[in-house]
């Protein structure tokens, strides 16, 4: 990975999640705006957006970006930049800390750089392409669980197939293992899946500016990511589990 891209997407990173935690610790519920049935949309999803995507522009004018928001920004560089400027927008609307800003980096559909940053829980997930991951420069290895003492999570697409299939993969984890819960921020997710914390997510429908840096995260923490028929991740995918490797076969047995 390029030592500038990498120091560049770092200082974006910080500059949007200071900006973030200044909206945070004012922030009215009643401003937000629906996007979809399901989905909301605040001014500091907007904010941290066009900090991103102006410096991204600044430092790098050729490059491509894919953004939750504003879609793709055509480039005529084979960098493609996929970000989400609040990952989490719900939990942070409701004064949950559980939420993000997630920046990818991929070279001709490859990744190659995923950060995920928790500015409330001053926690930075770094990864690079071969150079592993890590969390606030501590090395990041996915845990060795695959007893009663699993914990799953889940996500799911705005879509009503996505919704039906995520409740009922809930319903089936919950039942049959320790706990699956929903946190509310994918990024996040995928990232404590790199740090141990729990052994899963899987997602219906998964949307690839919420997943890509974790992806990555997952993959040089030691774990596996994969669509629902068990084929490696890549960025057209439209459905995801990402593990410990451990209980990988398990899960796509339930989803089946």
């Amino acid at each position: 990975m390029d030592k500038l891209i990498k120091k560049t997407a770092i200082n974006i990173i910080k500059q949007a999640g200071a900006l973030l935690l200044k909206e945070y610790g004012n922030f009215d519920r009643a401003s937000i705006k629906l996007k979809s049935h399901h989905e909301i949309l605040t001014r500091a999803d907007l904010l941290s957006e066009e900090i991103i995507i102006k410096s991204i522009k600044s430092h790098f004018p050729a490059h491509a970006i894919l953004s939750e928001e504003r879609g793709r920004l055509a480039g005529a560089s084979d960098y493609l930049w996929i970000i989400d400027p609040l990952d989490g927008t719900t939990n942070f609307s409701m004064h949950n800390p559980l939420w993000s800003v997630s920046i990818a980096v991929a070279y001709k559909q490859e990744l190659k750089l995923g950060l995920v940053y928790a500015p409330y829980l001053a926690e930075m997930y770094a990864a690079a392409d071969g150079q592993g991951a890590g969390l606030n420069k501590k090395k990041l290895q996915v845990s060795s669980v695959k007893d009663g003492k699993v914990l799953n999570t889940f996500c799911h697409g705005s879509r009503d197939k996505d919704i039906r299939q995520a409740i009922k993969y809930y319903s089936r984890q919950k039942r049959h293992r320790l706990d699956c819960r929903q946190l509310g921020s994918a990024a996040l997710e995928l990232a404590y899946v790199a740090a141990g914390r729990i052994e899963s997510i899987t997602i219906p429908g998964a949307n690839v500016w919420d997943v890509a840096a974790g992806v990555l995260l997952v993959r040089e923490a030691g774990g596996r990511v994969t669509d629902f028929a068990g084929h490696d991740w890549n960025l057209k995918s439209q459905d995801m589990v990402a593990s410990n490797g451990l209980v990988h076969r398990e899960i796509l047995q339930v989803l089946k």
